[in-house]
């Protein structure tokens, strides 16, 4: 061990951090001492910690079946990572990954939510309770629903989001349940079952079950489906790179995602925030979550325009190929899309602070006990409190949606 690294490792020991296996651990030098907590906290053999940003909080617990490796990521509470790669992530309190995780810049995991061995996120925010499965690959997505550890959203062993298309883009991120309703934490779970997929980007609503061994290329918002595979085409079609048959569906869902991303700014902004006041851990988890939501607006905002700006090629490859049978409706589509996607990205750079109702917001915020802990606090609210936050959030989605779609208009 150098002796810079060397004198980090016993300062961690002398606080109170244990650590077996000295000799092993590689601390950066930029790392902040004082933001990793010397209560319970266990570092195993061969972990390396990382980044100036970097937080760890009480009872966490690292490599405990093999190393870690975190960079700028924020662990709450009873974290426990067993093995892999974190990067530029927050983990709330309770939240784990089993071993051979490789998370990538800007995922958020709320309390207790959790991955089994050998997953992979990216760009990915996880509420309370969500399970993963085995060997997953679920980049890009927002996923909800359930109510507790018993009763929770799960998605199966060997299961992708498939966010990378032919065309190149990747305006592809999913809603598996939402923000308005799965803050609340009193919907009923989705299940995505194992050896399967979703190829976004989808909306899935509450209380769906995705069967076993499906690939599932359609939306079902409203829910309580039991979805199996669809009868597809099974001749061979013609490939044309660049060229887009159908961009409804897509615009759509991404504006979808993206209002719902800033929705849940809001959430953190005036109820999240009430339950980081403790001390300046607290306040450094805080910021860590903020950050990771500000990380996907901006990507996701990023890859809405990419696509759009691909619709001039589009057209022009399409009215080659299909001459008099040139679709008008998809032919309008991509030009209002294209034409008007400066004035969409000024709609959501207005609206990325937007509070909504700020009565009904108002009227949720004196309904919530902030003597409890969150996730209580959240369950301890009745039928009519929820449904007031959650029409506070949805009066934020719904006015984005119409102020975007207002300028895309053979999209309605």
């Amino acid at each position: 061990m150098i002796p810079n690294n060397r004198r980090l490792v016993e300062a961690l020991i002398k606080k109170g951090v244990h650590i077996p296996n000295p000799s092993t651990i590689e601390i950066g030098e930029e790392v902040d001492l004082n933001f990793i907590s010397a209560e319970g906290v266990i570092i195993h053999s061969g972990c390396k910690i990382f980044g100036e940003k970097t937080l760890i909080m009480s009872n966490v617990e690292l490599g405990a079946r093999s190393p870690v490796t975190i960079n700028n990521c924020q662990l709450g509470r009873n974290v426990e990572l067993k093995g892999g790669y974190f990067e530029e992530s927050t983990f709330l309190d309770s939240a784990n990954m089993g071993d051979g995780a490789e998370v990538r810049k800007g995922c958020l995991l709320e309390e207790n939510a959790n991955g089994a061995h050998t997953v992979g996120l990216k760009q990915t925010i996880l509420f309370p309770f969500v399970t993963l499965g085995s060997i997953i690959n679920s980049c890009d997505i927002l996923m909800a629903g359930g109510t507790s550890r018993k009763n929770h959203s799960e998605v199966g062993s060997s299961y992708i989001h498939f966010n990378y298309t032919p065309n190149q883009d990747k305006a592809t991120a999913s809603l598996i349940g939402d923000v308005a309703h799965g803050v609340m934490l009193n919907k009923p779970p989705i299940f995505l079952g194992g050896q399967g997929g979703l190829v976004g980007p989808a909306i899935i609503g509450y209380n769906t079950v995705i069967a076993a061994g499906v690939i599932y290329r359609d939306d079902c918002p409203q829910g309580s489906k039991l979805l199996r595979n669809k009868e597809e085409i099974k001749e061979d079609l013609e490939f044309y790179p660049g060229i887009y048959w159908n961009i409804k569906r897509k615009v759509l869902n991404c504006v979808q995602y993206i209002a719902n991303i800033i929705a849940l700014k809001q959430w953190y902004l005036f109820v999240r925030q009430r339950f980081f006041q403790g001390n300046k851990l607290d306040n450094k988890l805080f910021e860590g979550a903020m950050e990771k939501i500000e990380i996907i607006l901006e990507e996701r905002l990023k890859r809405f325009i990419d696509l759009a700006n691909k619709m001039e090629k589009s057209i022009k490859l399409y009215e080659s190929i299909m001459g008099d049978q040139v679709s008008k409706t998809l032919l309008t589509q991509k030009k209002e899309l294209f034409e008007n996607i400066e004035v969409i990205e000024n709609i959501f750079n207005k609206y990325i602070s937007y509070r909504g109702d700020i009565e009904k917001r108002d009227e949720f915020l004196n309904r919530i006990d902030t003597n409890l802990d969150y996730i209580k606090a959240i369950k301890a609210l009745d039928k009519e409190s929820s449904e007031i936050g959650t029409k506070w959030l949805l009066s934020i989605i719904n006015e984005i949606r119409e102020k975007v779609i207002q300028n895309l208009p053979s999209f309605v």
